[in-house]
């Protein structure tokens, strides 16, 4: 089973990301990736820490909506172990830039929390894109999982 680790930088983000809302968004994710195991952890911070975070690791001065961190367990010196205790990354998401993306594409809250956690999914397994060009092969994957995950969660 993936097991997920989700920390809030403030109290009050647990209201915007429920904790089990994320956990099944994520599970589901991974599971229709085909992967069952490992662990990935989830972060909700505020748009002053995602400024630094997205300063220090990729020169830009200014808040994202979402940051993924793959785990490169291969080149850590230790030799490998259970597929089962895999670490796939750590993913930090803005609420606030959450909140944003929400009025630019006119979408609810619930919508646009599963987007940005099926693309951190998606960037932990290798996809990448060169734009935000609808026509992104891993784009058109994350609305994919969107739509279904939309019909299968309550609001």
């Amino acid at each position: 089973m993936i097991s997920v680790d989700i920390s809030y930088e403030q109290e009050s983000f647990q209201l915007q990301a429920p904790e089990s809302q994320v956990t099944v968004i994520i599970q589901k994710t991974c599971e229709q990736l085909g992967t069952v195991f490992g662990e990935v952890s989830c972060t909700f911070v505020s748009d002053e820490t995602m400024r630094e975070l997205n300063r220090t690791y990729r020169d830009k001065d200014e808040p994202t909506d979402i940051l993924s961190f793959v785990q490169d367990d291969e080149d850590d010196g230790f030799p490998s172990y259970d597929e089962q205790e895999k670490s796939w990354g750590d993913m930090v998401i803005s609420l606030a830039a959450m909140e944003r993306n929400c009025t630019d594409f006119a979408v609810s809250a619930h919508e646009e929390l599963i987007r940005l956690l099926v693309h951190g999914i998606l960037h932990l397994h290798g996809y990448d894109h060169e734009s935000t060009d609808a026509s992104e092969p891993m784009l058109q994957k994350q609305e994919e999982f969107v739509t279904m995950w939309m019909k299968e969660t309550v609001q």
